[in-house]
């Protein structure tokens, strides 16, 4: 085979490899993947009445969890989509912290964040690298809320021992706002490979409520600003 005849089966690959496009207006992009929920949580005092429960430096913490997640992407032009992120159920163990870090998990809680974006693309299509930025809003759904004996324990330990039996627990839904960072790099036409982040403003008040004979003999509450970074990657297809 001649030189030149393979400089030019050579520059024709490569030319093949280049026109893989990322996306145009009017497709879809799907993306499925690995997805890490990482809390970044601030939590207020835990309060009973208004007053500090125990020393009054009673907070909480949450964990990181990992589940599938999909988004979907509708592209409205060559630079802007509207995107949707959505996930198997996260579950979080909810730990003690302040004064109180050290009695371990305190109870769980599972949600559902999807969380709909504005995309811009700003390299447009024909490209095979493809970072875009997403703003937009999230909403939480926290559901199946546990509590452990150390928190029953730790709650009837503060108002004098021998109060009550058991607690339960309640996590307020959440809206707010959320960014969003990503990018494409393209194999072939449909498939990819995605990487993305997300920030998501998620704030929410947990009442525990104390349990005796059945009923409910107070409730205390706290504040927490858990706003998680959340990362994906995994592969795209686009049709």
């Amino acid at each position: 085979m001649s030189h030149t005849l393979k400089t030019g089966i050579l520059a024709g690959c490569l030319l093949a490899a280049g026109v893989a496009q990322a996306h145009e207006a009017g497709d879809f992009l799907i993306r499925a993947g690995a997805v890490v929920v990482d809390p970044q949580e601030s939590s207020d005092t835990v309060t009973l009445g208004g007053a500090g429960v125990g020393d009054g430096n009673w907070e909480v913490g949450v964990d990181s969890n990992t589940q599938l997640g999909i988004t979907a992407t509708y592209m409205l032009n060559d630079n802007f989509g509207v995107g949707i992120l959505g996930a198997t159920p996260f579950k979080h163990d909810i730990s003690a912290a302040g004064s109180i870090a050290g009695a371990g998990k305190l109870g769980s809680t599972k949600h559902l964040p999807p969380t709909i974006t504005a995309q811009y693309y700003p390299l447009g299509a024909n490209q095979q690298i493809n970072p875009y930025v997403g703003i937009g809003l999230n909403y939480t759904n926290f559901f199946e809320e546990d509590t452990t004996p150390t928190l029953t324990g730790a709650v009837d330990a503060a108002l004098g021992g021998g109060v009550i039996d058991a607690t339960e627990l309640e996590l307020d839904d959440s809206f707010g706002i959320a960014a969003e960072l990503g990018v494409d790099v393209q194999i072939t036409d449909q498939l990819g490979v995605n990487a993305a982040m997300w920030w998501a403003d998620i704030d929410t008040t947990a009442d525990i409520h104390a349990i005796s004979d059945g009923q409910r003999v107070g409730t205390a509450k706290v504040d927490v600003e858990i706003d998680p970074m959340v990362y994906m990657i995994g592969l795209s297809y686009k049709f």
